[in-house]
């Protein structure tokens, strides 16, 4: 029998006791809720309760091995389950929490190999949204949250995404609107001697920096594949993908629009990622504006919504312009290259 799936409209000037209630209610007795973070959309559940974190596998389709994320309200909530907090891991903490950033620490027992894929860390994060915060503490305090939807597919930064991919599949979404941020969080491995980014996002290297004084870029980050356990959600298996062929672009931005005119010229059913800058420049094809480069978070914001756009066209083929920078664009051209299953071309060759 399909499982019947309530979408709940969440006021944020005035957060419904009796909704969240409810859903702390059916996280407690291990069900799962998808909910509203600054970053994309999460699918919860108990992250004490091996069960629980199996059902969101099974929602998800996602790969046993790959480890989820717990969320937690307040820094007393952490010392519940690792076994110690690094002096970066505070001043990070103190700078970052609440917001984006994700922290692997070692862990406690009391967290099940079904929340870490079997590994001895644990990845946490404090996220800065209201809902997903009062959620935490009605829930019982650890929350293990995937984006919410089907593995493989572009991370939902809508709750009407969500719904398209786990009506059915959960008993309740909660709706908060549209996502801040739009990408998942940063995350830091703080079990080495070194703090390393094994995920970029919104908190960028320099930032992280800035507070812990070190930290590097894992090496294997914009690896094709690994025959590792991931270490952290994202790192090893294809993710973002929409259903059309994505490939990106690179090179001078004017050869990067001769190219991708010349490939859309005879088919309208080839998707075009452009910026507001380069937007007026194409003359065929499904163009779609990401956003402008002079504001990458207007770029990271739309990155997933545009992906799903494409799926609903019915598009076949997409070409994306690169949208490399120092800062926010790692984490923008992390994402698409895992979307596009790292198929570049690049022209200035």
């Amino acid at each position: 029998m399909k499982l019947q799936t309530e979408l709940i409209s969440i006021d944020r000037a005035h957060i419904s006791d009796s909704v969240m209630e409810r859903a702390g209610e059916l996280l407690r007795l291990g069900a799962l809720v998808a909910f509203p973070t600054e970053t994309v959309y999460g699918l919860g559940a108990d992250a004490l309760n091996e069960e629980a974190a199996q059902k969101i596998y099974a929602a998800k389709g996602r790969p046993s091995d790959n480890p989820l994320i717990v969320h937690i309200a307040d820094m007393e909530a952490l010392e519940g389950i690792v076994k110690t907090v690094p002096a970066e891991a505070r001043m990070l903490a103190g700078a970052f929490w609440p917001g984006p950033l994700t922290m692997i620490f070692d862990k406690k027992e009391c967290v099940p190999p079904g929340t870490t894929g079997g590994l001895s860390t644990v990845a946490v994060r404090m996220p800065s949204d209201e809902i997903a915060r009062e959620l935490i503490r009605r829930g019982g305090g650890y929350i293990a949250a995937p984006s919410a939807n089907v593995s493989g597919r572009p991370s939902p930064t809508t709750a009407q995404h969500v719904y398209e991919d786990m009506n059915g599949r959960i008993p309740m979404i909660l709706d908060g609107g549209p996502v801040r941020i739009g990408l998942e969080s940063t995350i830091v491995d703080l079990t080495e001697e070194c703090p390393v980014i094994l995920r970029p996002g919104y908190i960028t290297l320099s930032m992280i920096r800035g507070v812990a004084g070190r930290a590097e870029i894992d090496q294997g980050l914009i690896a094709e594949d690994s025959s590792l356990s991931p270490k952290a959600p994202g790192m090893k298996y294809r993710h973002y993908a929409p259903r059309a062929k994505l490939q990106i672009v690179e090179g001078p931005l004017e050869g990067v629009v001769s190219y991708i005119n010349r490939k859309c010229a005879d088919s309208e059913r080839t998707g075009i990622i452009c910026t507001e800058e380069t937007r007026e420049r194409y003359f065929c094809g499904n163009v779609k504006c990401i956003g402008s480069r002079k504001d990458e978070l207007s770029i990271a914001s739309h990155l997933f919504s545009i992906l799903r756009e494409f799926d609903e066209d019915g598009t076949e083929q997409i070409y994306s312009e690169s949208f490399e920078s120092p800062e926010l664009g790692q984490a923008i051209m992390n994402r698409l290259l895992k979307a596009a299953g790292h198929r570049k071309i690049d022209i200035s060759e």
